[in-house]
């Protein structure tokens, strides 16, 4: 958060939530509609355009032989059934229920920023509380990594609200020790353990959500998401702050995070365009990886909802324009 030096004290910005409570992310489950994971997606989803892959989805139950209608897939012809019955008919499949979605869910330091509506932090907490809701809604498994600097909670998939309710508790938990420690010591590494863990606790053909900000993220990091994209597919949900992407010209100011506190001044446009850069660095970084392995990107702001966020992103409703920026890079910052 900025304050301007001028204030008599730093008072941090009031509708910022610093930590998140367990009946808000309940609350959430109302708010988990209008958009899906799942690997058929609406037109405007980013999910079904060319900067990210189309999820591969899951096995294929065949449900019936039927004659052919106008509209249908001319690669489910049944040929055989054709020339035997001398009319048009297609194998109909639906697809398997019960996939495994696993979330990882960074609440590390480096996620305890936030100027506009909420931390980073928080903001992750409630896009993996609306993930988990409506994927136990559309019938399918729900597990989640949740980790800070020096722990890692593992929780296994599973069904319905239960398992929400241990994913939501374990967020709540690791949130609630997010403080401005300055004897606090950051671990970028953390991100590569978990990384490393996702692949032991997910077989193939399971969905693998990374809600978080990349801190961290290493050549390692490259090599084991890659890892997990040969059999499974692979979200990036990137929480990002807009101060990150544009550090706005307040003179000197005070940057603060929780109580600790540092005087800087914004007026040097040198010091403006390092924080940009380094920023920029990173989003150009990720993108790389999200093309190189077709990994659908999601850019999410800590300054807006983060369910009108998902909606506008993956949701039917998207308008094409909407939709479009989402794609792009203009949604940072």
């Amino acid at each position: 958060m900025l304050q301007p030096r001028a204030q008599t004290r730093p008072v941090e910005v009031a509708e910022a939530r610093v930590h998140v409570a367990l009946p808000e992310l309940v609350r959430l489950k109302g708010h988990a509609k209008g958009f899906s994971f799942r690997p058929r997606q609406p037109v405007h989803s980013i999910l079904a355009g060319r900067h990210g892959s189309r999820l591969r989805g899951r096995g294929l139950d065949f449900e019936e032989l039927r004659r052919y209608q106008d509209g249908d897939d001319p690669r489910a012809m049944d040929w055989l059934a054709t020339a035997r019955l001398n009319s048009p008919y297609v194998r109909v499949y639906t697809e398997e229920r019960d996939r495994e979605v696993l979330l990882l869910v960074d609440q590390r330091l480096s996620m305890f920023f936030g100027s506009r509506r909420a931390m980073k932090s928080v903001v992750a907490a409630e896009v993996a509380a609306l993930a988990a809701w409506r994927v136990t809604a559309l019938g399918d498994r729900i597990g989640a990594l949740v980790f800070s600097d020096d722990d890692i909670r593992e929780l296994r998939p599973g069904a319905r609200t239960p398992a929400v309710m241990r994913i939501l508790d374990a967020i709540v938990s690791l949130n609630g020790r997010l403080k401005a420690d300055p004897d606090a010591k950051p671990s970028p590494g953390t991100l590569n353990e978990v990384l490393r863990r996702a692949t032991r606790l997910v077989g193939h053909d399971a969905l693998i959500c990374v809600i978080g900000d990349a801190s961290g993220a290493d050549p390692e990091s490259r090599r084991l998401v890659t890892r997990l994209t040969e059999h499974n597919d692979v979200i990036a949900i990137l929480i990002y702050d807009p101060i990150e992407a544009d550090l706005p010209d307040v003179g000197h100011a005070v940057v603060a995070s929780g109580g600790a506190q540092i005087e800087v001044d914004t007026a040097r446009r040198e010091l403006r365009s390092g924080f940009a850069a380094g920023f920029v660095d990173l989003r150009r970084r990720i993108e790389s990886l999200s093309r190189e392995r077709r990994i659908p990107l999601l850019p999410i702001s800590t300054s807006r909802d983060p369910a009108e966020q998902l909606r506008e992103i993956l949701g039917r409703k998207a308008s094409a324009s909407r939709a479009a920026a989402a794609r792009g890079p203009a949604t940072w910052g």
